[in-house]
């Protein structure tokens, strides 16, 4: 005899808009029982064919390949047809709130224009450039050590999750977003690839990788564990590499923060800011001495030297592979 599926009841707080006929969102309220053996998908299909035949969402594979059924719930970037119900209720209780990747781009309930998302995935040239003979005598061999080196890039689905889960992209509609910079890696770092302009192009300023701030939220919102933020890093020491790097702020403040790691293998968060801005340190006098009464930057003269830099000298090292 099988054992006894178990449910357990939840509430869902569904995101509804129309483009075309509505002026502002708004949310319907459903309850349900869930099983152990549902999906999010499996919840929005429900909704679909027993409450509202309205309701639209873009769903395809179900098995977490073509990236169409990208959303969120309770904030979080997730594929629908992959997130478990009782995964979700564990982590956010039985109230859940299920929006489209991008409220602003909605167009139709959790359908949304991806229009930005693949203009700029397609500005970084996400494809091979590479002179071949129209009739080859033998195959072009990437060996096994050669395609580890594409770092699991290629596993992107282009669902988006991570592009719209980013802070930058919410306030610089230049910036191209941490897919489109997975996918420059993945075709920049395939030794198959001659294009020049790629690696220059995903440099530029307001544009770049340089624009990144850090904050590791499309490394958490990715579903296929292709981590951007890795291959946003690569680009950062490719472009050293390259001698492409320019002398701007931003490239100033990686070289910056070496430098205070080597010399004393603390950060030094005033001599960061001198390095990188120059003159423009003026502007944040008023944010430091703040801070300083705070006790959370010290004098100059007293910052301390960390008593391992043996170590950390060593790690430093082993670990760049590039000179800045």
């Amino acid at each position: 005899m099988s054992d006894k599926i178990e449910t357990k009841k939840v509430k869902f707080k569904v995101f509804r808009f129309n483009a075309d006929t509505d002026y502002l969102p708004k949310y319907e309220d459903y309850e349900m029982e869930v099983t152990s053996e549902e999906v999010m998908l499996d919840i929005l299909n429900r909704i679909k064919f027993n409450h509202d035949g309205s309701f639209s969402y873009r769903r395809s594979c179900r098995h977490g390949i073509c990236g169409a059924c990208a959303m969120k719930v309770n904030g979080r970037s997730t594929l629908a047809c992959k997130e478990r119900m009782f995964d979700l209720i564990d982590l956010f209780g039985d109230e859940l709130t299920i929006e489209p990747l991008s409220i602003k781009r909605a167009v139709k309930d959790l359908v949304i224009d991806k229009k930005d998302f693949w203009d700029k995935h397609n500005a970084v040239n996400p494809y091979v450039v590479a002179d071949i003979d129209e009739e080859p005598e033998s195959e072009n061999i990437v060996s096994p050590e050669e395609a580890e080196q594409l770092l699991d890039a290629d596993y992107c689905i282009q669902c988006g999750a991570c592009h719209y889960a980013c802070p930058v992209i919410e306030i610089n509609e230049e910036f191209f977003g941490p897919a489109a910079f997975a996918a420059a890696y993945r075709f920049s770092a395939d030794v198959r690839d001659s294009d020049d302009e790629r690696l220059k192009t995903v440099n530029e300023m307001g544009q770049g990788v340089w624009d990144c701030v850090k904050c590791f939220e499309c490394a958490e919102a990715c579903p296929k564990d292709v981590n951007p933020i890795e291959k946003i890093t690569k680009l950062h020491q490719m472009a050293f590499k390259e001698g492409i790097a320019e002398n701007n702020v931003a490239v100033r403040h990686a070289v910056g923060f070496e430098k205070s790691m080597a010399k004393r293998g603390v950060l030094d968060e005033g001599g960061l800011v001198l390095y990188s801005e120059g003159l423009g340190i003026v502007k944040h006098i008023p944010v430091a001495l703040k801070m300083f009464r705070k006790g959370k930057i010290p004098l100059p003269w007293n910052i301390p030297t960390s008593e391992n830099m043996d170590e950390i000298q060593k790690l430093m090292k082993s670990s760049s592979t590039v000179k800045f």
